[in-house]
C-alpha cells in the first residue's frame, strides 16, 4: 500500500500574550494574541537532490556576529539576512514550484478569519514535580501517623519481579516539552501590524516562537 503525504503550510509566529476580544453582539472571547515574524525561505529541498521535498522558512534577524560562521556564511551566499530561527517542513513536489528563494510566506492563506488552525509550542516549565500535581494522583490520608500524605507508595512487588518496572510513573520534570493544541479558531488577523487573534490558549510563555498550521481535521479529507 503506497503511504498518502499530506503536508500541511506552516508559518512561525511569536507569542505576545492573552487578552479579550468582543464581537458584534457584545461577547467577550478569551484570545491569545500571535505576531508573525519572518517567515523567509531560505532553502528548497528537491527530491532530485535531497531525496525529498521540503521548504526551510528562517526568522528573527539577528546582527552580525550573533551567528556562527558555518550559519552565517550559508546565508550571505544565498544573499539572506542574518536569521537565527530555521524550521523545515515537508511538501508535495508539485508544490515546490509556488516556493520562490529569499521570499516570505503569505499567511493569509492559512490565517482566515472562523477558519481553524494547529498550533505548536514548547510549554512551560515547572521544574521537578511530584505524583500530585504531576499525573493527578490522590494525596493520602491526613490521619495521625500516616506517612504517605503526598508520597508515590507502592512502586513495585517485594518479590517477583523485585524491581520497579520501566515506564513507571515517577516524580519528575513537568512541563518544557512541545505541545500542540488543535483545532484553535482565527478570530480576526491584521494582515498589515502582522498580528492575528486565537481563541482560547497556546503553548509557551509570553515571547516564545510558535507553529501555526492549518487544523488537521479540516486538512485531511478523507
Amino acid at each position: 500500500m503506497t503511504k498518502v503525504l499530506r503536508t500541511r503550510p506552516e508559518i512561525l509566529g511569536k507569542k505576545l500574550g492573552m487578552a479579550q476580544f468582543f464581537n458584534q453582539d457584545g461577547d467577550a472571547i478569551p484570545v491569545t494574541v500571535i505576531e508573525l515574524v519572518e517567515n523567509i525561505v531560505t532553502d528548497i529541498k528537491t527530491p532530485a537532490k535531497n531525496g525529498y521535498a521540503a521548504v526551510q522558512l528562517g526568522s528573527i534577524t539577528k546582527k552580525d556576529g550573533y551567528l556562527n560562521k558555518p550559519l552565517t556564511g550559508n546565508l550571505k551566499k544565498k544573499s539572506l539576512p542574518n536569521l537565527k530561527l530555521l524550521k523545515e517542513y515537508r511538501v508535495k513536489a508539485e508544490e515546490l514550484e509556488s516556493y520562490k528563494l529569499g521570499e516570505a510566506i503569505d499567511p493569509s492563506k492559512i490565517l482566515v478569519p472562523n477558519e481553524l488552525i494547529d498550533v505548536s509550542g514548547v510549554s512551560i516549565g515547572k521544574g521537578f514535580q511530584g505524583m500530585v500535581k504531576l499525573y493527578n494522583k490522590q494525596r493520602g490520608a491526613k490521619s495521625h501517623g500516616s506517612k504517605s500524605y503526598r508520597g508515590p507508595g507502592s512502586i513495585g512487588a517485594h518479590t517477583f519481579p523485585g524491581r520497579v518496572l520501566p515506564g513507571k510513573k515517577m516524580p519528575s520534570r513537568m512541563g518544557n516539552e512541545k505541545v500542540t493544541v488543535r483545532n484553535l479558531k482565527v478570530v480576526e488577523f491584521d494582515k498589515e501590524q502582522k498580528l492575528v487573534l486565537v481563541k482560547g490558549a497556546i503553548p509557551g510563555v509570553e515571547g516564545n516562537i510558535v507553529i501555526i498550521k492549518p487544523a488537521i481535521k479540516k486538512w485531511n479529507q478523507y
